[in-house]
C-alpha cells in the first residue's frame, strides 16, 4: 500500500514569520516538505520556468479554472492579478506520497481545510500580540506608518480566523516557533 501524501496549510498575518518558519523546517531536512506550485496570470520573470516557479496562465485560462472550480483557493491580489492553488497540483503531489505545504492567506487556509478535512493539517502562526507585531513591522523600516497601520488592522481581522485552524503556534521566540511547528507537522504527517 503506497503512502498517501498529506497537506500542511500554514497561514499567518503578514510579519508573523510564516515563511521564515517554513523555510527553516525545510532546511533542517527532518521532513521532506514540498511547496505546491501556485498558478498566476502574471507573465514569467527572467529565469522563471512554467511548472517550477508558477503555473503561468493567461487571464482567460485563470478565469476558466475559477469557473470550473479547479482551484482549492485563489485570490485577486491586485486588480486583474490572480494567484491560486490548483486542486490538480495538490492531489498529484499527494498521490506521489509527498507532504505538500500551502503557504496561503487565512481565508484560503480555512477553505482548503474544509475541502480536504482530515487529509490536511492547518497551522496558524500567531504574533505574541498585536502590539509586538506593530513593533516588528516598524523595526523592519520598510513600510510607511500608513502601510504599517493598514497591515496591523488587517492582522487584527485575520487573527479572528485562528480558532478555525487545527493548531495555533505563537511566534514569541522564533526557534521555539520553528520547533513547535515542525513537531506538529511530524506528529500529523510521519
Amino acid at each position: 500500500m503506497e503512502k498517501k501524501g498529506k497537506i500542511i496549510i500554514v497561514s499567518a498575518p503578514s510579519g508573523c514569520g510564516k515563511s521564515t518558519i517554513i523555510n527553516a523546517i525545510m532546511e533542517r531536512g527532518n521532513i521532506n516538505l514540498k511547496f505546491s506550485v501556485s498558478a498566476t496570470n502574471r507573465p514569467p520573470r527572467t529565469g522563471e520556468e512554467n511548472g517550477v516557479n508558477y503555473h503561468f496562465l493567461t487571464t482567460e485560462q485563470f478565469k476558466q479554472h475559477i469557473s470550473n472550480g479547479d482551484f482549492v483557493e485563489y485570490e485577486e491580489v491586485y486588480p486583474g492579478r490572480f494567484y491560486g492553488t490548483l486542486r490538480s497540483e495538490v492531489e498529484e503531489r499527494c498521490s506521489r506520497g509527498e507532504i505538500v505545504v500551502l503557504d496561503i492567506d487565512v481565508k484560503g487556509g480555512v477553505n482548503v481545510k474544509k475541502m480536504f478535512g482530515s487529509e490536511a493539517l492547518s497551522i496558524f502562526i500567531m504574533p505574541p500580540s498585536v502590539e509586538e507585531l506593530r513593533r516588528r513591522l516598524e523595526s523592519r523600516a520598510t513600510d510607511s506608518p500608513e502601510a504599517i497601520a493598514q497591515r496591523v488592522s488587517k492582522a487584527e481581522f485575520e487573527i479572528g480566523f485562528a480558532p478555525q485552524y487545527d493548531t495555533i503556534v505563537v511566534n514569541d521566540n522564533l526557534n521555539d516557533a520553528i520547533d513547535n511547528t515542525e513537531r506538529k507537522i511530524m506528529e500529523f504527517a510521519l
